[in-house]
């Protein structure tokens, strides 16, 4: 069944979520969702487990000759977590304005309120791996002379294999 725009090649619906969302967030609140899908990078795994961002309120301009001002982005925030944001402003800041690729955000508004379910994701506990597999690995970093990245790699390389099914 071809409808219409359809090109015959499958899209994720992550990108057609975006393609829906962003353009109500932008109106509503000022913002992508590129924003909010790059918050963890952005401000940390410890912050982005008690915070997110609401919005960007962008200051009003009388005339189009009034110089550009930077936004406030409001973060809606948990308990202690406030102060950790706090003390980690213009960090965040300037990683927010290097994602966009420009001084959007002047400063942080804090919002005290409930972000999140409250759990943390947990990571799936690698699967056990075969003596062969472990020999495979080993084999393949033998000849790294550092033991120091010798031990990394093998790591890196045991949770390769264990995430493979």
């Amino acid at each position: 069944m071809k409808g219409k725009g359809y090109r015959g090649a499958p899209v994720a619906v992550s990108d057609l979520a975006t393609r829906i969302l962003d353009p109500v967030m932008k109106k509503r609140a000022g913002m992508s969702v590129s924003l909010v899908q790059s918050w963890e990078e952005l401000v940390g795994t410890r912050l982005a487990a008690s915070t997110r961002p609401e919005k960007i309120a962008w200051p009003r301009r009388r005339h189009e000759d009034d110089p550009f001002e930077p936004a406030t982005l409001i973060v809606a925030c948990e308990g202690a977590a406030a102060l950790h944001l706090q003390h980690e402003t213009g960090e965040i800041i300037s990683r927010i304005n290097s994602f966009f690729g420009f001084s959007a955000i002047g400063r942080i508004r804090i919002v005290q309120k409930p972000v999140g379910s409250g759990t943390v994701p947990r990571r799936p506990v690698p699967r056990a791996l075969s003596k062969d597999e472990i020999g495979l690995v080993e084999n393949r970093v033998s000849s790294v002379s550092d033991p120091g990245l010798r031990e990394a790699l093998e790591r890196l390389g045991r949770n390769v294999i264990a995430a493979r099914r």
